[in-house]
Parts: C-alpha cells; structure tokens; sequence
C-alpha cells in the first residue's frame, strides 16, 4: 500500500480492476457486430466496471458491515465478468481467443481475491 496525493491509502486492487475494465472495453470493440455480441458486450461492459466500482465504494465504507456488502457486490460482478467472457469466448471464431482467456482468468483471480478479503473480514 502505498499514499496517494491527499494522504489517503492507495489500494492496488483498485488499479487492477479499472485496467481489467478497460481491458474489456478494448477487446470487446473487437468482435464481429451480431445481435448476440452487442448484448453480451453491454452485459460484461456492465459487469466489468462494477467490479472495480464497487470495490472503490467498499473503501469509502462507513461500516464494516457495508465494506462487506460492497466487497460481496464486487465479487459478484467479477463473477458475472468471468461468465461473460466465457460465453462471448465459446460462441465465437475469435483470432483474439487467448486475450479473451487471459481476461476470463484475470476475472476469476480478481474473484479469488475479493473471496479472501470478505473470509478475512469475518
């Protein structure tokens, strides 16, 4: 951890999750324009920014009851992300297969962590 500008704590994972979001904004503007890719796109570019947002939400909470919720909101996003990115993996001829696994992997790993945070928590 290390200090950000106004003193407070900066959190890594906060950093992790806005370039996981950007990640998926950027690779999904790469595939083929189908009914199906729009809608799974907005669902994972939904899901996906949530993640991090939650979790910068859970920093700021005034409660360890509401930083939990908040880290459970954000894990739930992220596995939502990892659902996404499967399905949109699995359903389509993408040269950019192994971008697409390595997004679905770092959704998953975000997930791991998010779990340990709220078992920590407790």
């Amino acid at each position: 951890m290390t200090e950000k500008a106004n003193n407070k704590p900066y959190y890594d994972l906060e950093e992790r999750t806005f370039q996981f979001a950007k990640s998926v904004r950027m690779i999904i503007k790469t595939l083929p324009k189908t009914v199906a890719n729009i809608e799974d796109g907005k669902q994972v570019v939904r899901s996906s920014g949530s993640t991090g947002a939650n979790y910068i939400e859970a920093n700021e909470a005034l409660s360890k009851k509401d930083f939990l919720m908040r880290v459970r909101i954000s894990r739930k996003e992220a596995k939502e992300s990892a659902y996404w990115l499967r399905l949109i993996n699995e359903t389509n001829k993408l040269d950019n297969k192994k971008e697409f696994d390595n997004l679905f992997q770092e959704a998953v790993e975000i997930k791991k962590i998010l779990s340990a945070i709220i078992e920590k928590s407790k």
